[in-house]
């Protein structure tokens, strides 16, 4: 197959660069470029506040965003004059006669479309249209909100993500959400005034920023728990009006990511147990009596790297365990042999991968892996990619689809997904507004070597009755229900563990 990219010829980025390489790497592909001038390209003064962010961040000058001499794309050749199909990133490629892939954000084509979109505050729709109909589509996402650069480029690789998928028939569509969808069409680009004033507030905000962290340990997580009687949230759909208690910590580090397990007629809770002055965290286990906690959680599993996300479950009357390990770029399996402690590794089930959050399940006689992938880089929650295994312990094939879905509202997981009837309910979360902003509960409709589908029925944030900005594991077992979300820890107040 014969493709041309088309791209502003005066705007030439390391994403296109990337982007190419990346097609390059299918099979039967023959490339080519049109770099024709598009004009109506990024200003200046955002390319200023580009500049400044990457001063006061300490952002890679080396990123997708990073402009390259045209010369970069010599090993392709010019367009020929009637190619099989144009992937059009500018939005005015007219040909009779050939197929056309358009990419558009919101409806509307171009980089500085997706910049407007990102300053704006706005969750872009990218889309990708053959005679308007869309064939992937997906909702880009950050987990740097509120700095432009660093969204962009996290949304430039996603968008590379998302053709890349298209080539393959994947991504084909995003779950609509159980709320209002964002109305108007796409916003212009701010004036060179605005973008100003926009940079003022970043640096002061950055400062702001550093005084917050010399007076709180930031971020700080916190966990939620509450017996449920005789309905869970999986059934209210909403924050129960007894509210949630909260498993206290010293302030020198937080508890997240919570996992219970009923084992043997014992309820013992898993967290993720950060050490602020360590900046990593471990894996730490706490029993639960019929009152709450019996103690406090203590160490089961640490190793040389940071461990989050404790996903554990019974099978073969033995305890396992996945936890997150991102930073090692596994996913590792584990066994206990002294439950809640003596963890050994049984197995690596994934390598050479950057997954969040690996969560398995058992359906339609095989394990299913679901976990986000930083997929040639861009954010960690966006890319859902899953994969199969006729047994936990592998070996786990990557599903043909990959990435089944591009949505920073709902394909990262967020704890077990349980059955209610016929139904297998997904918790996911929604990091629009940030990373763990808000839980969703979705109903998985699809789910098999074809692909994955699914349909967010509720989004449920912190309020009232949770309070903070952050909710975004959901998990139970043995009549109680655990949440987690934010929390403010003054470095002044923490108290030195034994």
């Amino acid at each position: 197959m014969q493709i041309s990219l088309r791209l502003d010829g005066d705007c030439v980025r390391a994403f296109h660069v990337t982007l190419l390489e990346r097609l390059a790497a299918l099979e039967d592909v023959e490339l080519s470029v049109d770099v024709r001038p598009a004009g109506g390209g990024i200003p200046r003064s955002a390319a200023a506040l580009f500049q400044l962010e990457t001063a006061i961040h300490g952002l890679s000058h080396d990123g997708l965003a990073k402009r390259v001499p045209l010369s970069a794309l010599a090993p392709y050749r010019q367009s020929p004059a009637s190619p099989d199909l144009v992937i059009d990133l500018c939005g005015d490629v007219r040909l009779e006669s050939t197929r056309i892939w358009r990419v558009t954000y919101d409806g509307a084509s171009g980089e500085a479309a997706l910049l407007a979109l990102i300053l704006a505050g706005r969750t872009p729709l990218a889309r990708i249209e053959e005679n308007g109909v869309a064939i992937a589509a997906g909702r880009l996402g950050t987990e740097y909100g509120g700095i432009a650069l660093a969204s962009f480029q996290d949304m430039l690789a996603r968008t590379a993500s998302l053709i890349i998928a298209a080539m393959s028939g994947a991504a084909k569509s995003v779950p609509d959400l159980p709320e209002p969808a964002q109305v108007g069409g796409p916003p212009p680009m701010p004036s060179a005034g605005k973008l100003g004033v926009r940079a003022g507030k970043a640096l002061a905000r950055r400062i702001i920023q550093k005084i917050y962290h010399l007076c709180y340990n930031a971020p700080h997580w916190k966990v939620g728990w509450r017996q449920t009687g005789s309905r869970d949230l999986f059934e209210l759909r909403a924050h129960p009006a007894s509210g949630w208690q909260e498993l206290p910590d010293d302030g020198s580090r937080f508890y997240a990511d919570p996992f219970p397990i009923l084992y043997q007629g014992q309820l013992t809770l898993f967290v993720e147990d950060y050490i602020h002055r360590l900046g990593k965290a471990i894996i730490s286990a706490v029993p639960f009596g019929p009152a709450g906690p019996l103690g406090r959680p203590e160490p089961v599993l640490e190793l040389p790297y940071h461990l989050s996300y404790p996903f554990v479950f019974e099978r073969d009357g033995e305890v396992w365990m996945v936890p997150e390990s991102c930073a090692n770029g596994t996913v590792d399996l584990y066994r206990a042999t002294a439950f809640p402690g003596g963890w050994v590794k049984e197995a690596t089930l994934l390598s050479g991968v950057v997954a969040s959050d690996a969560t398995l399940v058992e359906h339609g006689g095989a394990w299913w892996l679901f976990a986000t992938v930083r997929d040639g880089g861009g954010a960690f929650s966006d890319a859902l990619h899953l994969w199969s295994a006729p047994d936990f312990r592998g070996p786990w094939t990557p599903h043909p689809k990959n990435p089944v879905l591009i949505d920073i509202a709902s394909a990262r997981p967020a704890g077990r997904m349980v059955r209610r009837g016929n139904d297998l309910l997904r918790p996911v979360q929604d990091c629009r507004r940030s990373y763990g902003a808000a839980l969703g509960i979705a109903r998985i409709s699809h789910l098999d070597l074809i692909g994955m589908e699914q349909v967010v029925e509720t989004i449920l944030n912190p309020g009232a009755l949770w309070s903070g900005r952050k909710l975004h594991t959901l998990n139970e077992a043995g009549g109680f229900e655990f949440i987690d979300g934010s929390a403010i820890a003054p470095r002044w107040k923490q108290r030195a563990r034994d």
